[in-house]
Order: C-alpha cells, then structure tokens, then sequence
C-alpha cells in the first residue's frame, strides 16, 4: 500500500480518536469525517478499512524512525550499541501515541490479521538493517531480520506494559535481550570455527550457504 498524502492526512486526523475506538470502522469515518478527502477515494485508499489505516500508521513510523536514523551519526557506537539506539529510536517515534499501538498491537493479535503484524515487524527489522548500512545476501540476511523482529516484537510488549521514568526498564530489557542475540552469534561463530562440527554440518552448511536474499529493482538486497 503506497504512503499517499491522503493516506497520511488520514492517519493523522484518525490518531485522536484511537485511543477511544481503537482501530475500527468508527475509527475510519471519524477521520473520513474529519478531513477534505473523497469518502469514496478514502475506501479506495483503506479497502480493508481500519487494518489498512493501522498499517499506515506503523510504516509513517518506520519511515520517520530511518529518517532519524540517517541524520544521526552512530560512527561512534559498537555495532551492538546501533541496534539498539535504532530499536530505541523506532520505539520513541511512537511514544506519543502509546495507546494507538497498544490498540495495534491487540488488532494484529487477532487470528485474522496476524500475518499482517508478522510482516510488519518484518519489515520494521529490515527497515532497520538498512539504516545500519547491512549489506549481507545470503542466509544471514534472513536470520537478522528473523531475530531483530523477535527483539523488537518482544520489547515493544514491554514497553506498552512499561510504567518506570523515561522507560528505563524498556531499555534494560532491550540490553537483555541483544545481550541473549550476542551470545547466540558468539556460538555460531564457534561452530563455524570448529573443523569437527563444520564436517558434521557440512550438508545443511552447504544448503544454507547457496540462500539468498531476495533483490529490489536496484539490485541490492531487498524486502519481502
């Protein structure tokens, strides 16, 4: 779904009324109601109604989160340390609607829209990747995308749960949990490093190392 300035201006003039009807079809006249846009051209925009207008909402987020990203310089940092200000910062464009992705992240819970959430972590982990400059193809492409949605996934429902001062332990759990992914990477760099388990493994070593990612038109790795 393209990110139209209609659909922008929808999303916003829906935002107030979120936190009192959720994502639903009130949700969706009300903001209809509230701007100059066509009803008409509106459905079109939003055909699934009120599930369009909550993705819209998550990919403005990601859009603003990369665009922070890019104007901040993170030279600096270890490349633990950019992962997590980049979690950090996805986390902050979305603080002052809390009760939004609270309501998000109920919606997507449900049986019928759950592939719907999944692909939006998804695409938030690769959206994140890209700003860090990663540049892998093969298989690791997939793996850093799978696990840096299981982290953010899980600090997300920390942070909506979060009461302490500036969400401190938000970002305790989110050391926590890049902690947990790091020492995942330090074994599979002793496997890789270990004759015996390189032989043992040397089938589905080979399997895994003929996967690629998928490419955009530019040719470079791209999103699924």
């Amino acid at each position: 779904m393209p990110q139209t300035p209609e659909i922008q201006t929808l999303v916003d003039a829906a935002l107030p009324h979120v936190p009192f009807d959720g994502w639903s079809e009130a949700t969706v006249r009300r903001a209809i109601a509230d701007t100059d846009i066509d009803p008409a051209l509106a459905r079109a925009l939003l055909p699934r109604g009120a599930v369009d207008l909550a993705l819209a909402f998550h990919k403005m987020r990601d859009a603003a989160t990369a665009q922070t990203l890019a104007e901040t310089d993170l030279s600096a940092l270890r490349y633990r340390d950019r992962v997590t200000t980049a979690v950090r910062k996805r986390l902050q464009a979305v603080e002052a609607h809390k009760e939004a992705v609270r309501r998000a992240a109920a919606l997507f819970a449900l049986p019928l829209y759950a592939s719907d959430g999944s692909k939006a972590l998804w695409q938030t982990a690769d959206m994140i990747w890209r700003a860090l400059g990663d540049t892998s193809e093969d298989v690791n492409w997939y793996t850093k995308r799978l696990t840096l949605s299981g982290v953010y996934g899980s600090t997300l429902l920390y942070w909506l749960g979060d009461q302490s001062p500036d969400h401190a332990a938000s970002w305790e759990f989110l050391d926590r949990r890049i902690e947990n992914v790091m020492q995942i990477e330090k074994i599979k760099g002793h496997v890789n490093n270990n004759p015996l388990f390189k032989t043992a493994f040397a089938g589905p070593l080979w399997v895994m190392s003929r996967i690629k990612a998928p490419k955009r038109q530019d040719g470079m790795p791209g999103r699924i």
